[in-house]
């Protein structure tokens, strides 16, 4: 089982890369015990959603 700190490293690359078979087993196993790394992979895409958003040309 990985750690939080790994699974927030994964939950923050995966907003920029596609992760391996074995990182996205490793990773959902970790997100179905763990309610914190949930909500974290949840912010990073929050995050990601509203940095896109203000940073596209609207004009």
């Amino acid at each position: 089982m990985i750690s939080c700190m790994e699974a927030t490293r994964l939950a923050s690359i995966q907003m920029e890369r596609k992760l391996s078979f074995w990182e996205r087993v490793q990773f959902r196993l970790h997100l179905a015990i763990c309610i914190g790394c949930r909500r974290a992979e949840k912010q990073f895409a929050f995050m990601r959603q509203v940095t896109g958003a203000w940073m596209s040309p609207k004009d």
